[in-house]
């Protein structure tokens, strides 16, 4: 099997993480992590374009192969959900125009190939995500579950090459 990349993305409009890692068959390595934030002051257009543009450098920087997006809660605010959504599409959008398979996964869905409990909680998401990349020093929540997203597309996608899943 041959190596691929695998960018990994949290979704958010003020926070967007991101993580890449290196699948080699089973064995993964850490190739960077990040966050792009957006101001809040700026229209929502413009926070849209610089996420979009923050984005497509990350991933012609590193040549990705594959992007793994995590599915998003719905909050309880209407506005937020639907600022969210676009934050989301635009992320998505980047993914496909930068010609990657994008694949979602759900929140519980990531825990579960993570952790092995689909109820688990940030930290010992974040512990996992430590232990599964060693050496690597994760700063921020938002990068570390988009870390963990790419870590579940490697670990999910083996299976389903596999037939397993």
């Amino acid at each position: 099997m041959s190596s691929r990349l695998i960018l990994g993305l949290d979704p958010g409009l003020a926070a967007t993480g991101w993580g890449v890692i290196r699948a080699d068959g089973n064995r993964l390595s850490h190739i960077g992590h990040g966050t792009v934030r957006t101001a809040a002051s700026a229209p929502l257009a413009e926070r849209l374009a610089t996420l979009y543009d923050a984005l497509m450098q990350v991933m012609t920087s590193h040549g990705c192969n594959a992007a793994a997006v995590e599915e998003v809660f719905v909050n309880t605010n209407p506005q937020s959900t639907l600022k969210l959504g676009q934050a989301r599409g635009v992320v998505m959008l980047a993914a496909a125009k930068a010609g990657l398979p994008v694949t979602e996964y759900a929140t519980r869905l990531v825990k579960k190939a993570i952790v092995g409990v689909g109820s688990a909680d940030k930290t010992q998401v974040h512990a996992m995500v430590q232990r599964l990349l060693p050496g690597v020093a994760v700063t921020g929540s938002d990068a570390a579950d988009a870390l963990a997203v790419a870590i579940a597309h490697a670990h999910l996608g083996a299976s389903a090459q596999k037939g397993l899943t």
